[in-house]
């Protein structure tokens, strides 16, 4: 005993190592295809789903290896250490397909980064599991005695769950010599049983016979069901009734109404009166289903629809008539109705959206998956032939990767700075007549990258700051724009470094790093400094960081902060007095001397007049030029003129406030006689005079060379910069930069046409009082004629 129940263990072990060995699977369009018994233990192999699909087994957990089902998601499961796919839960075909020919349980297998859907098609394969069952433990049929040979008594066959050869019922009936068991079979219908006469009957001899039915499948091992038939014979009504066709064919489409006709049965009755009147009836073994959609008539026979039909869900109905006569005992015979339902487009596809990919990034590369969609429509032939579109003039296209299938995916490069989001629409539409169709919406947000760097509103800004500003004043601002998102549009401002001079530029101005601001950490001194050129960069917090630049032209404007100073050349000095010997004989508008001042401001506060301080009451000979400083009679002069005369005369620039500064010349009075001799005095007069002409010509040639140099220079170097600024054409095309002038209430700006005619105006403002516009250049040649010999 031991040793056969271990010859059967090692059987069954061999059997099951067989199935798995004949487990196929094959990587067509995308998809593994596997198979498993029903009914399989726990644990049995179904096959190496992550060597199968190429997939390491260390990647598993990291890419969240996942399996999906829309059927039972339990029944099957992957163990991530090895990669096996394996029986997770008991298998039972028939409770999952039910009588369908084609058994299998879908699977999504889904990884990340990147993302991947494979499909996975696992076959269950039938195992002889159910016995044939027959509806009930016996049938009881009623014979009369009278019946003719040949005749035949149909009879209710058995059920089998299994499909193919399990499924395959043979019957056999107990031996008798009254009756031969018939069987026939159609390609559409399923067998037909009856008892066929083979002896007349008798009911006196043989009133009742008690005979077996047994069903068996085609399953290894064969498994059987039984019923008992119990005949009774009759001694009247021998006529059943006679149906006038043996099966009725009707055609419906799905959305036929209630009270639709079907067919109408048409049986009669060779008996007379009462044993021929037929009534219609469903046959005892009619599902529950069947009664529920049609009802038949008793009377007329017509079977018409009482329920909603749906192709969906049954495509045919197989009903079997029963026509009985009121005789007693009453006899009966028995018709199949085959009902075919036609589908019409009455589903609209399905849409599934899964697996989202997002943010998707706007540098990301083409064909980057995005989602995948599933579609599905319960209509079948051109009804459920699904196309699917997406909105137009997206940067997106759909991909089908299997049947009913889809993966969304970018098809045109993204720019999250034109548009950051995007509403995609999804429509699947049928092939039916009218279609019908359904939507999903995906919002597809883009993400930022650093791809643009900030960017001021002009390359070149101008700026006028008036000289001896407070430390740390505020001379302007610089702002970027950065169009990115986020930290990658996080703008902080530095100075390009550089000397000026003797000095670094850091020691001259800062700019704060998040609001632009550029201060003066020094007075400026218009004297020293005139114009301080210089770059402020700003860059984004991107990884990697990008910036620009912009060029800051600081023009240093002038205050009136230097006073008039006296010239130590020329007939009068720069001492507080001078001396001066005039002869009573001159005549009206003698000149006596000249003073000579200087201001090392410029424009209007460099501008100088001379005017002299008369004492109260007195009433000089003399007058000094307003704007050339000579010194010169206004009369003849009398002798009742003091012989000593006191000139003050007060040098004022026209600065607001005005600076000035005095000097006292004394004129003394002589005779002719007490005059020094012209030609010593000429002598020593021209002597003097050429060696500081002589001088002051030499400094005058070095100012004006320097002054040359240094226009050249900064004329160079702000073509330079302007050039250096311009795209990479090589043409330095003029700009448009801003003028911005600072002053103590506030800054504004003027064109790039009008910025001489601004440093002009800010340097040499035309007061009312001034001269006309014509002699205004005049008056500063003069001025510059009389300072400067």
């Amino acid at each position: 005993m031991l040793f056969s129940r271990l010859q059967g263990l090692r059987a069954q072990r061999l059997l099951l190592f067989s199935l798995l060995l004949l487990t196929a699977w094959e990587a067509g369009s995308g998809q593994l295809h596997y198979s498993v018994p029903e009914e399989a233990k726990h644990g049995t192999f179904v096959g190496r789903i992550a060597q199968d699909l190429g997939l390491e087994l260390a990647e598993l957990v990291p890419r969240l290896f996942r399996v999906a089902s829309k059927d039972r998601g339990d029944l099957l499961e992957v163990n991530l250490q090895n990669g096996i796919l394996f029986v997770n839960s008991r298998i039972d075909r028939e409770e999952l397909c039910g009588r369908s020919a084609e058994c299998s349980i879908h699977l999504e297998v889904i990884v990340d980064r990147p993302l991947q859907v494979f499909h996975v098609e696992v076959k269950v394969k039938d195992i002889n599991d159910n016995p044939p069952v027959f509806k009930g433990p016996e049938q009881r049929i009623f014979i009369p005695e009278n019946r003719q040979l040949d005749s035949r008594f149909p009879l209710e066959g058995a059920v089998d769950a299994d499909i193919g050869a399990n499924s395959l019922l043979t019957y056999t009936l107990s031996p008798t010599d009254y009756f031969s068991l018939k069987v026939e079979t159609t390609e559409e219908l399923s067998k037909s049983l009856s008892l066929e006469l083979r002896k007349s009957l008798d009911r006196e001899e043989t009133p009742e016979l008690q005979l077996f039915l047994t069903a068996t499948d085609g399953g290894k091992p064969e498994l059987e069901g039984r019923i008992r038939l119990q005949i009774t014979v009759l001694d009247v009504n021998d006529n059943a009734p006679l149906f006038d066709q043996a099966v009725y064919r009707a055609q419906l489409v799905e959305s036929t109404a209630k009270g639709t006709l079907v067919t109408t049965l048409n049986a009669s009755d060779a008996d007379e009166g009462v044993n021929g009147e037929v009534v219609f009836s469903f046959g005892n073994d009619i599902s529950l289903d069947v009664q529920e959609k049609f009802k038949v008539d008793s009377i007329s026979g017509e079977i018409r629809v009482v329920g909603d039909l749906d192709y969906e869900k049954t495509k045919s109905y197989e009903i079997q008539v029963k026509a009985v006569d009121k005789g007693t005992p009453p006899m009966s015979n028995h018709c199949k109705v085959l009902v075919k339902v036609l589908d019409i487009n009455d589903n609209a596809p399905e849409l599934a959206i899964t697996s989202l990919s997002l943010p998707i990034k706007e540098n990301a590369p083409l064909s980057t998956v995005i989602a995948l969609i599933k579609v599905s429509d319960l209509d079948s032939g051109v009804n459920g032939q699904v196309t699917c579109s997406l909105t137009p003039h997206v940067p997106f296209k759909l991909m089908s990767t299997f049947k009913n299938y889809y993966s969304l995916v970018l098809d045109s490069a993204l720019d999250r700075e034109t548009t950051a989001d995007y509403k995609v629409v999804v429509t699947a539409r049928d092939g039916g007549s009218p279609s019908l169709w359904a939507t999903a919406s995906v919002s597809v947000e883009v993400a930022d990258v650093n791809d643009n760097a900030p960017a001021f509103a002009q390359p070149e800004y101008t700026v006028f700051v008036k000289e001896n500003n407070p430390p740390g004043s505020h001379i302007f601002t610089v702002s970027a724009m950065d169009v990115d998102a986020q930290e990658n549009a996080l703008v902080s401002y530095s100075l390009v470094e550089r000397r000026v001079g003797e000095r670094l530029l850091s020691s001259y101005v800062s700019v704060h790093a998040e609001s632009g601001k550029v201060f003066a950490l020094q007075p400026l001194d218009h004297e020293e400094l005139e114009l301080l050129q210089f770059q402020v960069s700003a860059r984004d917090a991107g990884v990697p960081s990008l910036g620009s630049n912009v060029t800051l032209q600081v023009f240093v404007l002038d205050e009136n902060d230097n006073a008039p100073t006296l010239l130590p050349h020329g007939t009068v000095g720069a001492g507080s007095s001078v001396s001066e010997l005039v002869p009573r004989s001159v005549g009206s508008g003698h000149v006596v001397t000249k003073v000579r001042a200087v201001d090392t401001d410029s424009g209007y506060n460099a501008w100088l007049s001379y005017e002299l301080q008369h004492a109260v009451g007195s009433r000089s000979p003399f007058r000094v030029g307003l704007y050339t400083g000579e010194i010169s009679t206004t009369r003849s002069l009398d002798e009742v003129d003091a012989a000593r005369q006191r000139l003050i005369v007060l040098v004022k620039d026209h600065g607001e406030p005005a600076l000035t500064t005095t000097v006292t010349v004394l004129v003394s009075l002589v005779e002719n006689s007490q005059a020094p001799k012209t030609s010593s005095r000429a002598l020593v007069d021209a002597t003097g005079h050429e060696a500081s002409l002589v001088t002051v010509n030499v400094y005058l040639i070095i100012a004006i060379c320097a002054v040359s140099s240094l226009l050249v220079l900064t004329l160079l170097l702000y073509t330079a910069l302007r050039c250096s600024a311009m795209s990479p054409g090589g043409a330095c095309a003029p700009g448009k930069p801003m003028l911005v002038c600072s002053s103590a209430v506030g800054s504004w700006s003027y064109s790039q046409q009008r910025r001489q005619r601004c440093a002009l105006e800010r340097v040499h403002p035309r007061p009312t009082s001034w001269p006309s516009a014509p002699a205004y250049p005049k008056v500063l040649n003069q001025q510059k004629r009389d300072n400067h010999p």
